[in-house]
């Protein structure tokens, strides 16, 4: 499936509901089970158990960890012979992981998926079931508008978002007042900062490239503030091209910042979440991130209160006096899936509905993103910071999914490894932007 047009104000409408009613995700493989007594396998006497695999691991993502602990421990005691055993893997081991179960039939019960494009090769094959009963029926008009069909193929749902993100560029406030300096607005401010900070010694952006997609992200906005919200997608979708001139502009925008040593050094060999720790530890001023991480700025307990202070965000600035500050990278984040080879698939959908249903609002509360689904916010005490992410939504004018996402698996690893050698200066703009087209052209 390709997507068509960018996510817009379809969804935009039922965010402005939201607030209005607020007005008045550590490296290693973790293993864990809902309860003390959970075990492995499928039965327990006459019980089951639900193979659950997710991908917030304890160290680095600990408040939505907890909440997935508690729901399926609500869960269990609410469902008296049904245990939940649970796998928790990070983000790339995940992804990794997932691949090798569906090849061996042998995907979890429940697990993580992601929309559009990632999911289109597993419904393909058969792996996913569909869930459109839950959908249409225990949680009917739950979600907001427009989530739930990143995850259709051929009218039916195959995935349960969990929440909505927006990219967004956080900085340190300290660093930047220490040196003057102020959140840029353009480019041409984005390039005086960074050229203000190496001057003094100071890291200017922690970049984790070793995982590509962090990369995309900025190749992603330089296209959007150049070419305009749907420049992207429509060459996705072959409505246009990748060798539009405002999409090798970008790419070489992105070498621009590489050439000023704008990034952390040897950003290309280092995964996400140690650029992460470099900017949480002070070590760089600015990071380009999703709202999946807005809770390490906010809410998260385990981050020091003086560091959350000192944390501030723009838009990712305008090119040349083109784009558009209220367009934006983002969309649906993570969902649940259930398998269609689970042998107690009625049971998954169940737990997967009871899911969905408890973390709305928990994740707001507890965690501090943005859910997926409809909430009554009017009691909420929401840190100011996060009101402000969910004003940027109301106001949005354009957001664009993920290319990773919206592309099918083949063309999203030549696009993930092209981005890498993007940054690596090892491939011009030009033969960046043909690699694509012809991986387009073999679809």
């Amino acid at each position: 499936m390709k997507v068509k047009k960018a996510i817009t104000l379809v969804f935009m409408s039922v965010i402005f509901i939201l607030m209005l009613a607020a007005c008045g995700g550590a490296g290693e493989e973790q293993g864990a089970s809902g309860s003390d007594d959970s075990i492995k396998g499928d039965s327990k006497e006459n019980g089951k158990t639900i193979k659950f695999m997710h991908l917030w691991p304890e160290g680095s993502s600990a408040q939505h960890h907890k909440i997935v602990q508690d729901i399926v421990n609500d869960f269990e005691s609410e469902n008296d012979g049904i245990k939940v055993d649970i796998e928790v893997l990070s983000n790339e081991q995940y992804k990794d992981k997932l691949k090798v179960l569906s090849t061996s039939d042998e995907l979890p019960d429940v697990g993580m998926t992601w929309a559009a494009g990632f999911l289109e090769p597993y419904v393909n094959g058969n792996k996913f079931a569909t869930l459109d009963d839950i959908v249409d029926g225990e949680l009917k008009d739950s979600f907001v508008a427009g989530t739930t069909e990143a995850y259709a193929l051929d009218g039916n749902t195959y995935g349960l978002p969990l929440e909505l993100n927006i990219v967004s560029v956080y900085y340190n406030k300290a660093i930047f007042e220490e040196h003057g300096l102020e959140a840029p607005s353009t480019s041409e401010e984005l390039k005086n900062v960074v050229e203000i900070l190496n001057e003094n010694g100071i890291e200017p952006i922690a970049l984790g490239n070793k995982d590509r997609w962090t990369g995309s992200l900025w190749y992603m906005y330089f296209a959007d503030r150049i070419g305009g919200g749907d420049v992207l997608t429509q060459a996705i979708n072959r409505e246009g091209t990748f060798e539009d001139p405002a999409l090798i502009q970008a790419a070489a925008e992105v070498q621009t910042l590489v050439g000023m040593d704008a990034f952390v050094k040897g950003f290309n060999g280092l995964s996400d979440e140690e650029a992460k720790s470099m900017f949480m530890n002070e070590q760089a001023a600015m990071y380009l991130i999703a709202t999946w991480d807005l809770p390490n700025y906010t809410t998260n307990e385990e981050v020091p209160q003086e560091f959350r202070d000192s944390v501030g965000y723009f838009p990712f600035p305008t090119v040349e006096g083109n784009g558009d500050l209220n367009s934006f990278v983002g969309g649906p984040g993570v969902g649940l899936f259930v398998s269609e080879d689970s042998e107690v698939k009625e049971e998954a959908k169940q737990f997967v509905a009871y899911f969905v249903d408890k973390w709305g609002e928990r994740s707001v509360t507890d965690v501090g993103v943005i859910p997926a689904t409809k909430i009554d916010t009017d009691a909420l005490d929401l840190p100011q910071m996060y009101s402000d992410i969910l004003n940027d939504l109301n106001n949005a004018s354009t957001i664009t999914l993920f290319a990773d996402v919206q592309m099918s698996a083949d063309t999203a690893q030549v696009h993930l490894d092209q981005i890498q050698a993007l940054f690596g200066e090892e491939v011009t703009p030009e033969d960046f932007a043909k690699a694509h087209e012809e991986a387009l052209a073999n679809e």
